[in-house]
């Protein structure tokens, strides 16, 4: 699977920079999509496995052809729909889903290069669900997708395997959703539901609205709490951080007058807590200087993040956005007030 995550972040890359010149349809499946199912095992040059203009007629509808198809075994068990990279899916899975119900395929894909949606028939056998059991951002892979992207690979192929995931995955989802959209806005529905653990009297409109910022806020503090958790878990290791790039510096520059604190590699921590979920952190490093620490991707000093400056109480972050953004802190833990625009600066160097 290494390879394939390697060849992945690699497409990735080539995404990123032919995004904004491609203009049609057919140069976005030769240059994006085509090279995805290639680096999966397929060979898309051979038109009696990776099949163009599959025949897919519907009703009276004859010479219906979706984009491709993957057959294995002479059965076409995987239908492509695709899109130019300019455009959205929202508007067209419909048009796969016609397709699926006329074949014997198992699974359909529709994708614009960047945009990938898995769809199976896990509410009714050989009718294309309406939600797909995967989605994913070529850009922006999760490490949990690369599990299930593995699965489509040529040499591990298993329709019962996927299948067994794809039903879990897809509740997963559709649970991750709902509950990112309670803890945004939570619905009158749910702050009913809890309120009924917590609260006696009668669900009344008044009650209701009165409950709804409490249980918003409660919920961000727990979440906030667990990071917390993780953070002091993560911080235990911060002595053998300090000893390892004490050895570093020596081995470098044995008359180095820097010191690395206990704040600077908190901050780094936190750093890492808070990206856990956007990148590998194996990705992230730190290097010290006298005037600034500084946290990294990819061991790239053209790469930095952010800088952490401490002069005694006089403490503060700087980004490495466009405006360059300083934000002044307390304490190494108030990074996380900043998550949304740290994993932004993350996201030009992806």
């Amino acid at each position: 699977m290494e390879k394939m995550k390697e060849d992945l972040k690699t497409l990735s890359k080539k995404v990123n920079s032919l995004k904004d010149k491609i203009e049609t349809e057919e140069a976005t499946k030769t240059s994006l999509i085509m090279p995805f199912f290639s680096l999966l095992g397929y060979d898309v040059f051979n038109p009696l496995e990776f099949v163009p203009e599959y025949t897919a007629d519907i009703g009276i509808k004859k010479g219906e052809k979706v984009d491709y198809a993957i057959v294995i075994d002479n059965k076409p068990i995987i239908l492509i729909e695709a899109k130019s990279i300019t455009e959205q899916l929202n508007k067209h899975d419909s048009q796969l889903f016609r397709y699926f119900g006329t074949t014997n395929a198992k699974f359909g894909i529709l994708t614009n290069g960047q945009e990938y949606r898995f769809y199976t028939d896990l509410e009714h056998a050989n009718k294309m669900d309406s939600t797909p059991f995967l989605t994913f951002n070529i850009s922006n892979i999760k490490d949990s997708q690369y599990i299930e992207i593995n699965k489509f690979r040529k040499d591990k192929f298993d329709i019962n395997e996927i299948v067994s995931s794809a039903s879990e995955l897809k509740y997963i989802n559709g649970l991750k959703s709902y509950m990112n959209d309670q803890f945004n806005a939570p619905s009158e529905d749910f702050v009913r539901f809890l309120s009924n653990s917590i609260y006696d009297g009668m669900k009344t409109k008044q009650v209701i609205d009165k409950f709804t910022p409490i249980i918003k806020k409660g919920l961000n503090q727990i979440i906030n709490e667990m990071v917390n958790e993780k953070l002091s878990s993560a911080l235990n290791t911060s002595v053998e951080i300090k000893e390892d790039i004490k050895e570093k510096e020596e081995n470098i520059d044995t008359k180095s007058e820097i010191v690395t604190t206990n704040e600077e590699l908190e901050a780094f921590t936190t750093v890492k807590v808070l990206l856990n979920q956007e990148i590998e952190i194996e990705r992230l490093y730190y290097r010290d200087n006298k005037s600034y620490f500084n946290i990294l991707l990819d061991d790239n000093i053209r790469k930095w993040i952010i800088r952490y400056y401490d002069s005694g109480s006089n403490k503060r972050i700087e980004l490495n956005d466009p405006e360059r953004t300083i934000f002044e802190i307390n304490a190494p833990l108030d990074i996380l007030k900043y998550q949304k625009e740290i994993i932004q600066v993350v996201q030009m160097f992806k």
